[in-house]
């Protein structure tokens, strides 16, 4: 078995001193030209690749930064990575993602995990209240984000979106086109997006007399959980089908929209409106394109990793800052015939 190059057998194949090589990987400037070409031909013929776990323990940190999210499987969460991923390679760093899939257990596993690395920072959409689980990681020198969650500025930084204005935008674009017996679908509150969605809801839907909202727990956040909730809504399509129905995501939007519209049993928006949250790549191009609540994945991803930055930078003498963004409405044909 060939045995890998090491950084003693570069300097011996280049002529020089170990520390010659440890400086053109890590202080260049310190080298001349012509040694720096002859340590790097050197590496070239060798096929050395450095150590870097090594150099994270000399260093105390890594390149590297945690980002763990509720459900990569979402498109949403997609976006939000590929932005932080983009983000931290303007600064020579790289993202490890951990996916919780909302379970408390697979989420400590990768704070564990993340600590060994010695990652530089951890960025995470918690599954519920993590607060002294952070506390323990800033006192062992990991600063951590908290995304698409809003946090405690005495205690964090976090980057999130308003849902609560999210859901009130949904339920009173609803209610505007003329929907009164309305439905909220969504998984457990004990999901805090899903509350507080479903906290929007309620307000707008109590500022009009003659108009009730019904809550409809779903299995879970898929469109999977979305077909099953649907499935039972056309069972009701002869009465008490809801007209104007809100979905805490689009994945259960377009999961509800399949069962309603399979057998040709619910016409949308005629029979029903239908309006989901994210505005994810697919809501644009569903069977009926799907009206939504837009976030900006694109800022959340990038301002995640500019906060963690303004941590790593502070010396412990940081004023955390918790960024809230502004969720938009894009009305398609799922709630408003052209």
């Amino acid at each position: 078995m060939s045995r890998t190059a090491s950084i003693k057998d570069v300097a011996n194949h280049a002529g020089v001193a170990v520390g010659t090589v440890s400086n053109v990987l890590n202080y260049p400037d310190r080298v001349s030209e012509r040694t720096k070409v002859r340590v790097l031909q050197a590496i070239d013929d060798l096929g050395f690749v450095r150590n870097d776990a090594a150099r994270q323990l000399r260093a105390g940190q890594s390149r590297t930064i945690g980002l763990i999210v509720l459900d990569v499987g979402n498109p949403f969460f997609t976006a939000v990575v590929r932005a932080a991923e983009d983000a931290a390679a303007l600064s020579g760093s790289a993202v490890l993602l951990g996916d919780s899939g909302h379970k408390a257990e697979r989420e400590s596993h990768y704070i564990d995990l993340f600590q060994e690395q010695r990652v530089q920072g951890l960025l995470i959409s918690p599954v519920g209240d993590v607060t002294e689980r952070l506390d323990q990681l800033r006192e062992r020198g990991v600063p951590t984000v908290l995304v698409d969650r809003r946090a405690d500025e005495t205690r964090f930084s976090s980057v999130s979106v308003d849902d609560d204005a999210g859901g009130y935008l949904a339920a009173r674009h609803l209610l505007d086109v003329g929907r009164r017996r309305l439905a909220f679908v969504g998984a457990s509150l004990a999901i805090r997006q899903v509350a507080d969605r479903l906290q929007g809801a309620r307000r707008a839907v109590s500022e009009f007399p003659d108009a009730s909202l019904e809550v409809l727990e779903a299995e879970g956040q898929t469109v999977l959980a979305g077909r099953t909730v649907g499935n039972s809504l056309v069972e009701r399509a002869d009465g008490g089908l809801p007209d104007g129905i809100f979905c805490a995501n689009d994945l259960l939007a377009l999961g509800v929209m399949q069962s309603l519209t399979m057998m040709h049993t619910v016409r949308i928006p005629e029979d029903t409106a239908l309006i989901g949250y994210d505005d994810i790549d697919f809501a644009v191009s569903a069977v009926v394109p799907l009206s939504s609540i837009r976030q900006p994945t694109e800022a959340l991803g990038r301002t995640a990793i500019e906060l963690l930055a303004e941590e790593n930078s502070s010396n412990g003498e940081h004023q955390h800052r918790a960024v809230v963004f502004t969720p938009e409405l894009v009305v398609r044909q799922s709630t408003v015939r052209d």
